[in-house]
């Protein structure tokens, strides 16, 4: 079995999760090549998994011949049995090559179908995203598998290295800073969440506005920007409470790696954490652009040592039966050989 992964993201949970499963397919002997954009922080946690080529897609450019050029020399010196490619950009770049089984991963809710003429199978993160893709008309191979994250146990940063207390409550958010991860939403809640502490961790267009909010708020004291970090998962182990304050989200990582690193979880109903987490049992939820109902669920786990176990106890149990690493990897690999996950 060799696949050929096409991956044109930069940095974010869906190159988290990419990563994760290049891994897991590399230790159940997959035989993988990648072509992705040079650069990239996470290419040196790729290379164990077979070659990496690198190159750039662009819809208008010369640069986009190129690359067509040289895919075909990797299709016929590789020949690979699946090509699969992740999110939009690199599903445009889908060559059509019959002797493969063309595979096109969305991350999201696609606006149409015009990207995927040379797929013959699309698998969404969630049942919700794949009603999307039918209500398009889309009538070839349709698959639903999730996520799953590597997060493992590893030593918390310093809370001193981001000027916090030692015995400070700390809230921490993860993600790109754009406005559909409602990161101005989180910021606005610890108006009402006195004496916790916010880490934001990542960056983004958004950036500038979210630190002029800060100072607009007069938070700056109790708010820290990490900035972007390609080992989050330290500063997750440093924190209290893990925060998903999208207005907008299918299912990324991010929805799993509160659980993982065995913090107690506090996510808008967005549409991937509505289906994934059950409040009050495994999160506490509220509604999207809440940032009241988003404090209230702080302040809430700041008095509550027990339920901040409870829902420590809910994640791990939701992680392991729903979104366990070999579930999902199995259920890649059964697609690959036949087409379909059904096992």
């Amino acid at each position: 079995m060799k696949v050929l992964h096409i991956h044109f993201g930069k940095e974010g949970g869906a190159e988290r999760f990419f990563v994760n499963l290049a891994n897991s397919l590399h230790e159940r002997g997959i035989e993988q090549r990648m072509l992705i954009r040079p650069g990239r922080t996470w290419q040196k946690d790729l290379e164990k998994c077979g070659k990496v080529y690198l190159g750039i897609f662009r819809r208008i450019s010369l640069s986009r011949f190129w690359l067509s050029f040289r895919m075909w020399r990797i299709l016929r010196e590789y020949q690979p049995d699946v090509i699969m490619t992740w999110q939009l950009r690199a599903s445009r770049f889908m060559p059509d090559y019959k002797k493969a089984r063309r595979i096109s991963r969305l991350g999201d809710y696609p606006e149409h179908l015009g990207y995927y003429r040379n797929s013959e199978i699309l698998v969404c993160l969630t049942p919700d995203v794949a009603e999307k893709v039918r209500s398009f008309g889309w009538k070839r191979g349709l698959e639903v598998i999730t996520n799953f994250t590597r997060a493992a146990p590893v030593s918390p940063v310093s809370r001193e290295s981001l000027q916090t207390p030692a015995d400070a409550f700390v809230v921490l958010g993860l993600g790109r800073f754009v406005p559909r991860k409602g990161f101005d939403t989180l910021i606005r809640a610890m108006t009402k969440a006195e004496n916790a502490y916010l880490w934001l961790v990542g960056d983004g267009p958004e950036r500038e506005n979210l630190e002029r909010l800060v100072d607009e708020l007069g938070l700056r004291s109790r708010v820290r920007f990490a900035g972007w970090q390609t080992n989050a998962y330290a500063y997750i182990a440093a924190a209290d409470v893990f925060s998903i304050a999208s207005l907008h989200e299918p299912l990324g990582n991010v929805c799993l790696e509160g659980w993982a690193a065995g913090k107690p979880t506090v996510s808008s109903r967005a549409e991937g954490p509505s289906w994934a987490m059950t409040d009050e049992t495994d999160a506490l939820m509220y509604d999207p652009g809440d940032h009241d109902g988003l404090a209230t669920a702080i302040r809430r786990l700041m008095d509550d040592p027990a339920l901040r176990q409870r829902l420590v106890d809910g994640g791990h149990r939701t992680l392991q039966e729903r979104f366990s690493e070999k579930a999902i990897t199995d259920a890649y690999i059964r697609l690959f050989e036949t087409g379909s996950t059904a096992s």
